[in-house]
């Protein structure tokens, strides 16, 4: 079972009550018992309980140890929430799973979807990063309008992945795995023609993710598979 903690100070690692409530009441751990933590920053942690009450949690800090990384270039993925918020949860839990360094949600013209609760949606991340045992915690961007996150993007690798009258090469034949990317998945209506051409204004290259009609969940998951697989 691997732990959560974002403070770490002098030795110490501070649970919070969420994390204190599941150690001391479900799995009823008790002073002197050892535990593992990450601190979402690519380090683990051997820790032993030191205190315990009814809100929190803290434990001594035995050693620590820095993640392996699977990949030297990041990975940043922009991609629509869904109409139904549970499905965008359900990329989020993947995307960790699989490897993602960096997620933007965006608010396009076609949008379903205009609001989100990033309280929540990192909570998703953390336990989909504790359920893989990964001590990189993805960065959570607020959601972003599609202009502006285009004009922003400064990855070497920019792609956009859009349902094109053309032929467009498949993401995977235009990808290095030694550079940074950035990919853009569009909701569920797609990118509007306006959309496409603001972004290959802006150095984003087209590209297609096959020949089936994939949900933007399964696209997301899918361009986060690829780009692990290089």
């Amino acid at each position: 079972m691997l732990f959560y903690t974002a403070k770490i100070e002098n030795g110490f690692a501070y649970l919070d009550e969420e994390e204190s409530r599941h150690l001391l009441t479900v799995l009823r751990r008790k002073p002197g018992d050892r535990l593992q933590l990450t601190d979402g920053q690519g380090f683990f942690y051997e820790a032993e309980l030191a205190e315990a009450g009814k809100r929190h949690a803290l434990a001594r800090i035995l050693s620590k140890t820095e993640a392996l990384r699977e990949r030297s270039a990041r990975l940043h993925l922009a991609i629509a929430p869904t109409k139904q918020i549970e499905r965008f949860e359900w990329f989020l839990e993947k995307a960790v799973e699989i490897g993602v360094d960096e997620i933007t949600p965006l608010l396009c013209q076609r949008s379903e979807r205009d609001t989100i609760r990033l309280d929540r949606l990192e909570k998703i991340l953390v336990s989909a990063m504790k359920q893989s045992l990964r001590a990189r915690l993805p960065k959570l961007n607020e959601l972003t309008r599609f202009q502006k996150f285009v004009a922003n993007s400064a990855e070497p690798q920019k792609r956009i992945a859009w349902c094109s009258a053309e032929p467009l090469p498949h993401l995977k034949t235009t990808l290095s795995s030694q550079e940074s990317a950035v990919v853009a998945i569009g909701p569920e209506g797609d990118f509007s023609p306006e959309e496409v051409e603001l972004a290959l204004k802006n150095d984003f290259a087209g590209v297609s993710l096959g020949n089936a009609r994939l949900r933007t969940e399964t696209a997301g998951v899918l361009a986060v598979s690829v780009f692990n697989l290089l």
